[in-house]
């Protein structure tokens, strides 16, 4: 933090990685919804807001993190689990359809985390396979996607707790801007 200010800088969700997974994930999801399971089937509204969730409680998240750090741990937490629930759904659909998962050394699994270490992954980087493969691989890179997004996650969680215990929260920053703003002022001649 520079002298005198307290609210840290904030709210650049789009850049952060967890947030490009999320969104990816989101986009996957539903089109996997529309294309693989029957209309009124309860479980598109679960996955899709499961994955909407996801994403949208890192934006949300980002975004208070100028004043609360809790509030932002919390959020980036809750992501967390919409995506830990969006990737049992994915498993279920798997499993119930005598479906394989695919194994996370798998050359297919490989494959997708090679496709997803390139900057800036979008749905793009993985349309040609979603769009066109069947049921069970598009499953399986959606958990491939999910796996990587809540590595990031559990990451990005550590780090707000590494920065919390380090700068403290707004009101240690206020109190210590306010503490510098007094000496700087006791030390100006009058």
């Amino acid at each position: 933090m520079t002298n005198n200010t307290f609210l840290p800088p904030h709210g650049n969700y789009e850049e952060l990685l967890s947030y490009q997974k999320a969104q990816v994930i989101y986009d996957l999801t539903f089109r996997f919804c529309e294309r693989f399971l029957k209309k009124g089937d309860r479980t598109i509204d679960q996955m899709v807001q499961a994955a909407r969730s996801g994403k949208q409680n890192i934006v949300e998240g980002s975004k208070a993190s100028v004043t609360s750090t809790e509030m932002e741990i919390k959020l980036t937490n809750v992501a967390r689990a919409s995506l830990e629930e969006l990737l049992e759904d994915y498993r279920d659909f798997l499993r119930v359809r005598d479906l394989p998962l695919w194994d996370k050394d798998s050359p297919q699994a490989q494959y997708v985390r090679k496709l997803g270490a390139r900057p800036h992954v979008t749905y793009e980087t993985y349309r040609e396979f979603c769009d066109t493969r069947p049921a069970e691989v598009v499953a399986n890179i959606a958990i491939c996607l999910i796996h990587q997004a809540n590595y990031l996650l559990d990451q990005q969680i550590r780090r707000l707790e590494r920065d919390f215990l380090k700068e403290g929260g707004i009101r240690e920053r206020m109190t210590r801007a306010r503490l510098q703003a007094r000496d700087q002022q006791s030390r100006t001649p009058k």
